[in-house]
């Protein structure tokens, strides 16, 4: 029995059956940590003493049948913005380089009620922004299917560890694309949930109005079980959502037979790779023969998104970035002549190219003269484009198209160029704005052996469609995963090719 190679579940299955132990899975994720981290850097921090002392107190309740969970005993890791008690928690910023916090936020709480053991926190890009985990303070996380190229971001560490087997599962946050696109970079599972399933609290935040916390896991099951354990209403987050029905495995069915599925014409035009448009389209096809009813429609204000997500992310980001000053906690200058010189060093100092740039930014659409111009020009752009899928969802069950438009590109090759970086999310940000649940799942690979992510779109609190959807897919396209060959180019620091395997 190889440990490592086992879904979340079913390691859970194995420790409950006495097969297996969470303190040797522990141990296994540790070894592999060890074994390949200097390579893809996933981890901002890795709490060996502590995952291994939460391990001894998991298997203790598993043997005394107080914990009986489906993640009971699994290892898994947490996005470096998301507060842990006791644990460093930096964001991937200088400027918070030395910030234990004193509370954990609720979605690890969920997860660690239902017997999670976590190794520690994942490299991120500064403060969620950025599309590449490359402008991160602690170095560059490397995909794990070719060691050249970018994992996505900017939760690229959490799918990164995933599919390299450093976790079983980890959490991420998507502001506007964070998961779906490094798990589709990555060949993993990621999903946003409708805003307001998972609680924020805890979460540094980016885009208030955007943020949402979701699972990367290995295949659907796992991620249905851990939106299961997250979704939860929480008093202490205002826009928490009081959710009837949140037990997503049950939607863990193989049947599409009269699902009507639309496909947006505007997602297949130019700047879409050939490769990944046939890889998608492959996949819609798959889901009319198991009997899903599938048609292209038009779904407008598409090329509206990206300049009103990046003024309303901005703008929420100046104001949320504000506190971070260098007074109470954080970084601080070491050189400075008055307040506002301490101030204005310490940010300067502190944060990196990106976060300044989009700092800058919001502080420029909010300012009086243009905040009418822009700001809200692009709230008003929002609400259209939440009406445009109120629009589609009327005829459509689930929307289907591509992740990105490209597979992960080489290190260095859109840090750059920020258009160019800015422009991969066309496909991903319009569901943050409309606050939408969105999935990406692994359908194929390019020419070079990278990755290609399927996106399942839904309407609000339809995250089952989408499960049932993709599980459906999944079971006709078989499991997706990593090649020793590749895990070992890891290991001897080889940064060979690698390609898809089915286990």
């Amino acid at each position: 029995m190889n440990i490592i190679e086992m879904t979340a579940t079913e390691l859970s299955a194995a420790i409950r059956a006495g097969k297996a132990t969470a303190v040797e899975a522990a141990e296994a994720m540790l070894t592999r940590i060890e074994q390949q981290d200097k390579i893809l850097n996933c981890y901002v921090t890795v709490d060996s003493e502590g995952a291994l002392k939460q391990a001894k107190e998991v298997q203790a309740k598993i043997e005394a049948g107080e914990l009986t969970g489906p993640l009971a005993g699994v290892p898994m890791a947490v996005k470096d913005n998301m507060c842990t008690e006791g644990v460093l928690t930096t964001c991937s910023s200088k400027i918070l380089g030395n910030f234990v916090p004193t509370y954990t936020a609720e979605a690890v709480l969920q997860l660690k009620k239902a017997g999670a053991v976590i190794l520690g926190k994942t490299n991120m890009d500064e403060f969620a922004m950025g599309s590449t985990t490359e402008t991160s303070a602690y170095g560059v996380t490397r995909n794990p299917w070719n060691t050249d190229h970018v994992p996505g971001g900017s939760s690229g560490g959490s799918a990164a560890a995933v599919a390299a087997g450093e976790c079983f599962y980890a959490l991420g946050s998507d502001t506007g694309g964070s998961i779906r696109q490094p798990a589709s970079y990555c060949g993993t599972v990621g999903m946003k949930p409708t805003y307001g399933t998972v609680s924020r609290y805890g979460l540094i935040a980016y885009g208030s109005s955007l943020d949402q916390i979701g699972p990367l896991s290995k295949d659907v099951a796992d991620c249905a079980t851990v939106l299961t354990a997250i979704a939860s209403h929480d008093a202490k987050d205002s826009t928490s959502v009081e959710r009837r029905d949140t037990d997503f495995t049950s939607a863990l069915v193989e049947d599409v037979k009269g699902m009507r599925i639309g496909i947006p014409k505007d997602y297949f035009g130019a700047g879409l790779d050939e490769e990944v448009k046939e890889a998608v389209l492959k996949a819609a096809r798959e889901l009319e023969e198991k009997g899903a009813v599938v048609e292209h429609f038009d779904l407008s204000l598409v090329e509206y998104a990206i300049p009103a997500y990046y003024t309303i992310a901005a703008a929420e980001a100046s104001s949320n970035l504000e506190r971070f000053d260098g007074i109470k906690y954080g970084y601080r200058t070491e050189d400075y002549a008055g307040l506002h010189n301490m101030y204005k060093k310490s940010r300067s100092e502190g944060f990196g190219e990106e976060v300044k740039r989009r700092i800058m930014l919001g502080s420029f659409v909010l300012s009086s003269g243009y905040y009418d111009a822009y700001y809200l020009k692009a709230l008003r752009v929002k609400a259209l484009i939440k009406k445009v899928f109120d629009e589609a969802f009327a005829k459509y069950d689930v929307i289907l198209g591509p992740v990105a438009p490209t597979t992960a590109p080489k290190l260095g090759e859109s840090l750059s160029d920020p258009i160019k970086m800015y422009l991969g999310d066309i496909y991903t940000i319009a569901v943050n704005l409309a606050g939408l649940p969105g999935i990406s799942i692994p359908c194929g690979k390019d020419k070079n052996r990278l990755p290609i992510g399927l996106q399942l779109i839904g309407d609000c609190f339809q995250e089952k469609k989408l499960i049932q959807t993709a599980y459906t897919y999944e079971r006709s396209r078989g499991m997706f995963r990593l090649t020793k060959e590749c895990t070992e180019s890891i290991h001897t620091e080889q940064e060979g090719q690698c390609h898809e395997q089915n286990l």
